[in-house]
């Protein structure tokens, strides 16, 4: 493998799309079956809260899914590489991440579940992907990178640092800072606390009313995502409904721009990685961006917006 360069300070890899695309393929499907199985058994909260994953210091995890008396989770390991399965009565289960087929990887899982007494059954159909292949009939994506895989999640080690400070400066509704395994991306929304008009839907292989009851209510919402379709790694950041003049709105830093293609603004993961001073470029972008939403939608400010109490 070719040797890749990190930036000076190894904290902001790498990783253009066309270095690791078979792994990143590879891995959007099977972070999709793992979320899959807690969309299948864990209990329904809003806009789709109880389907995503989470980023942990060894990579990625379901966190606590309840089954009867019992609970368990799973988790992407990717220092060790492995998929780590744990449950509430002492059982654990390892699988070895490594060059293999979606269908392989699918029944694998299903059937080490079935070995500890865990029965899930879930919709075999990628979402959010074109040309979409059943999990169980995928032959096609077998990659495996180890190098592209640990570059994958230390990147969302840097960003859900960053998004975790940014989430903490609001008092309203906010969601947890999640992977979302459809669309391959980190994110952290905030509400206004006024329901928002029917979305249109028309996202790619995602059924309509799953997308209106992600969007039911008014937000501004952020993340990074890790590219693809041509578009390189970026951050991101738009509105449900968006008002008025968001578009034209002045965010900074200069490096940011609105991409009428994809309906938000957008930040190149490239320059914050060449930037002296990154964590401050991303929080300057995610503040700005809320603003135009806040302010352009006339959020109560006053009451939503948080300082944290310091000691004195």
């Amino acid at each position: 493998m070719a040797t890749l360069h990190r930036s000076p300070t190894d904290n902001w890899l790498t990783l253009p799309v066309a270095t690791w695309q078979d792994t990143y393929e590879t891995l959007h499907l099977w972070t999709q079956i793992v979320g899959k199985i807690r969309l299948a058994l864990t209990p329904k909260i809003n806009h789709w809260w109880h389907s995503t994953l989470y980023v942990t210091p060894r990579g990625l995890t379901t966190s606590t899914i309840p089954y009867g008396s019992r609970n368990f989770q799973i988790t992407f390991n990717f220092l060790l590489h492995q998929l780590v399965i744990e449950t509430s009565d002492g059982t654990t289960r390892i699988i070895e991440l490594a060059p293999q087929s979606v269908a392989n990887f699918y029944q694998t899982v299903i059937n080490t579940l079935k070995e500890i007494s865990i029965d899930v059954r879930i919709w075999t159909m990628p979402q959010e992907v074109a040309a979409p292949i059943p999990f169980e009939q995928d032959e096609k994506h077998t990659a495996y990178d180890r190098e592209y895989a640990q570059r994958f999640w230390q990147i969302l080690v840097q960003t859900e640092r960053i998004l975790s400070r940014f989430r903490s400066g609001y008092a309203g509704k906010c969601s947890p800072v999640h992977f979302f395994w459809g669309s391959f991306d980190l994110a952290v929304t905030r509400f206004s606390g006024r329901r928002a008009p029917q979305h249109p839907g028309g996202v790619t292989n995602m059924a309509d009313w799953v997308t209106r009851e992600a969007y039911s209510h008014e937000v501004s919402s952020c993340g990074f995502w890790f590219g693809g379709g041509g578009q390189e790694a970026l951050f991101y950041a738009y509105a449900y409904p968006e008002p008025e003049g968001f578009k034209d709105y002045p965010i900074q830093p200069q490096e940011a721009s609105y991409s009428s293609d994809m309906r938000e603004f957008i930040l190149p993961y490239e320059a914050v990685r060449q930037a002296n001073d990154p964590d401050t470029m991303v929080l300057t972008f995610l503040q700005t961006t809320y603003e135009a939403a806040a302010n352009l939608a006339q959020w109560d400010r006053a009451a939503l917006d948080y300082a944290p109490v310091l000691k004195s």
